[in-house]
């Protein structure tokens, strides 16, 4: 591990824990910490895996919560969470054939087209609506593909999870949400086992920003649960605008090279 400052891994344990809050309740956690990660002078492949490690916490924290208050039912949603962390592991391992550039390009664009999505639809609650896909067809299609590009790449994982429960599971908001949450457990745990292996982890630093990370999504979690879609539907659509517009910002994002700007 790199030389890091003590008053950096302080500032890190702070972004880890700000980063559990929010996606325990929207997603996009990983906006905060991989630039923070890399800020801190990890190379881009330990920033990946050391978040992932982290990344693991918050999820775990936050899908424990919502299942002791009964949002969820892991032992029912089993098989799906082995095909999240089927398709992050494939992902992770593929990571290096997979077009990236052409994910990069177009993400920008869906998280924005998620983000109108809720915005715009007036009649999103924490209500059950009608189901487009059976529980099986949802679990053998959406599920592994989500999570197989959470292995591949990563940011926007838990709005995509988030539009699939409600757009076509028919779940209402706080009962995605906590679905959510367990799905993108499976598939972090996937990418990271990959990591892991790999060596591209850095445990020490990993495990104190997974504590942060833990009391960050404990606290989100119950907050989503008091507010229910009052709090997750603008805060969702706030992470992926953020998402969208902190791709574009970036000088080395393959559309803006693409242009010449």
């Amino acid at each position: 591990m790199p030389d890091i400052d003590a008053q950096i891994v302080v500032l890190l344990t702070f972004a880890a824990f700000a980063a559990g809050f929010v996606d325990s309740i929207a997603g996009g956690g990983g906006l905060i910490t991989i630039p923070a990660l890399l800020l801190a002078g990890l190379p881009p492949v330990s920033a990946l895996g050391t978040n992932k490690l982290q990344g693991l916490f918050g999820t775990g924290s936050a899908m424990l919560h919502y299942a002791l208050k009964g949002h969820v039912d892991p032992k029912r949603q089993l098989p799906s969470a082995l095909l999240a962390f089927a398709g992050g592991a494939a992902g992770a391992f593929l990571a290096t054939v997979i077009p990236i550039r052409v994910l990069q390009m177009a993400l920008p664009f869906i998280l924005i087209a998620i983000a109108l999505y809720f915005a715009l639809k007036p009649e999103m609650n924490d209500v059950d609506r009608v189901q487009r896909l059976s529980p099986v067809v949802f679990g053998l299609s959406v599920v592994p593909l989500i999570g197989f590009y959470d292995g591949v790449f990563g940011p926007g994982t838990g709005s995509f999870f988030m539009l699939g429960f409600v757009a076509l599971a028919g779940y209402g908001i706080l009962k995605a949400t906590a679905h959510t949450k367990l799905l993108n457990f499976a598939s972090n745990l996937g990418g990271f086992a990959l990591f892991a292996f790999a060596g591209a982890i850095y445990w020490k630093l990993g495990l104190l920003m997974g504590a942060a990370q833990f009391l960050g999504a404990r606290f989100g979690a119950g907050l989503a649960m008091a507010k229910g879609s009052r709090l997750i539907k603008p805060l969702l659509v706030v992470v992926c605008v953020a998402i969208a517009v902190k791709l574009l910002s970036d000088p080395l994002h393959p559309l803006r090279i693409l242009l010449g700007t």
